[in-house]
């Protein structure tokens, strides 16, 4: 009998480490019914929550992290392209594009599952998608990856 508690205990500890570390927060939230740390922080901070997309012509948002910036001008030629197709709603060169980003990496600031999407940059010379990538957040934010999700920069607008 006290084996299978053990077992019991053993098995919810670890279904708590697998939800934190795959971005289940929102099922433990459920579960608990209390945010977990990394979300409460974020939304305290005014990013937690995934809202709608910011509309076209509004403001840039501000940076949300702690990343490097890259001024959309400063961009190669096909990002900007990707930034454009993204700002018209498409169409997309890729089925992959416009789908879920997972942040698997956790180096965008850490979201609900379903607030970032992702879409192909172009690689000149490339056979496939290449490593280039846009990551778009619900809040408006854009980031820009050249090497496959290694490393991440804010994308700034203007000129």
């Amino acid at each position: 009998m006290r084996n299978r508690s053990v077992a019991a205990l053993l098995l919810t500890g670890l279904t708590v480490v697998v939800l934190l570390a795959f971005g289940g927060t929102g099922v433990l939230e459920s579960l608990t019914g209390s945010p977990t740390p990394a979300v409460s922080s974020g939304a305290a901070a005014g990013q937690g929550a995934p809202g709608p997309a910011a509309p076209a012509g509004s403001a840039a948002p501000a940076n949300p992290s702690s990343l490097a910036e890259i001024n959309e001008s400063l961009l190669p030629a096909e990002a900007r392209q990707t930034l454009a197709s993204i700002r018209a709603g498409g169409p997309y060169r890729y089925s992959q594009d416009n789908k879920t980003f997972g942040n698997f990496e956790r180096i965008l600031p850490r979201q609900d599952s379903g607030y970032y999407r992702e879409y192909t940059v172009p690689t000149p010379g490339e056979s496939d998608r290449g490593a280039r990538r846009i990551i778009t957040g619900s809040g408006g934010e854009k980031y820009y990856t050249q090497d496959h999700y290694d490393s991440f920069k804010f994308i700034a607008e203007g000129s």
